[in-house]
Order: structure tokens, then C-alpha cells, then sequence
């Protein structure tokens, strides 16, 4: 069930907020999908999901080996009958600023705050479709 990102509906962004374990799945460069368990935040006015990382994940390297312009990304999350989907266009950041506005509402969606990490960085998924049921 696609939504429409200008009026996603309260619950379907709250869902966003629960403690979850998403996934992200990116494109090696042979085409076939690379799958893995990450913390996700999103925010809806922004339409943007972030995910910190480390510089030399094979998340990181799929989107660095992608288009110019960004990588087409998905990241998912289910809880029983309820499921959501974004997908958008991934870019990774390492600015220092960008990287600590991440980490900061990662440690307010799961309760914790990453240790500091000089190898981090950002994943920012520029989200243009939602789906789920939520």
C-alpha cells in the first residue's frame, strides 16, 4: 500500500519512531541485493532517513559504487501484521555536523547513544516513496 509522503498519517510516522531493527537493502554492483539490519531515523517533514555506520560497511561501499547522483535504497521495518518501506535516493555523508545530527536522533529513537567513532558517517536517504500498513 503506497502513501502519500505530503500526508502520511500519524501512526505510520510514530511507527518510525518505535524501537525497531530495520533493514537496508542496497545493490552490489553485480545487481543482486545486499541485506542487513540497521537503526534508522526518519523524518517526515524533511523526507529524510538517516543511518550512521562505518566508512568500510559493504552498505557504504554499494552506495559509494552506485550512480553519481546516489543510490536507489529501501529500508524496511515489520512488527507482527504492521510493516513500513521507504525508498529513496542514498548519499553518504561524513561531515562532521551532519554525522552528530544523525547520531543524535539515533540515541533519541533507540534509547542509547553510540560510543565516538572516527570512522562514521551518514547514510541519507532521500525518501521518495512509503509504503506500508502501519
Amino acid at each position: 500500500m503506497a502513501h502519500d509522503l505530503s500526508a502520511l498519517t500519524p501512526e505510520y510516522v510514530a511507527f518510525w519512531g518505535e524501537y525497531l531493527m530495520p533493514t537496508l537493502t542496497t545493490l552490489r554492483t553485480n545487481g543482486t541485493p545486499h541485506v542487513v539490519p540497521v537503526g534508522v531515523t526518519y523524518d517526515a517533514g524533511q523526507r529524510i532517513a538517516r543511518i550512521i555506520t562505518r566508512k568500510d560497511s559493504t552498505k557504504v561501499k554499494n552506495i559509494l559504487a552506485a550512480r553519481a547522483d546516489g543510490a536507489t535504497v529501501a529500508v524496511c521495518q515489520v512488527d507482527r501484521g504492521r510493516w513500513a518501506t521507504l525508498e529513496g535516493i542514498a548519499r553518504v555523508r561524513t561531515d562532521a555536523e551532519a554525522v552528530a545530527d544523525a547520531v543524535n536522533r539515533y540515541a533519541t529513537r533507540y534509547g542509547r547513544t553510540p560510543e565516538p567513532n572516527p570512522d562514521r558517517v551518514m547514510i541519507e536517504i532521500a525518501v521518495t516513496r512509503a509504503m506500508g500498513r502501519a
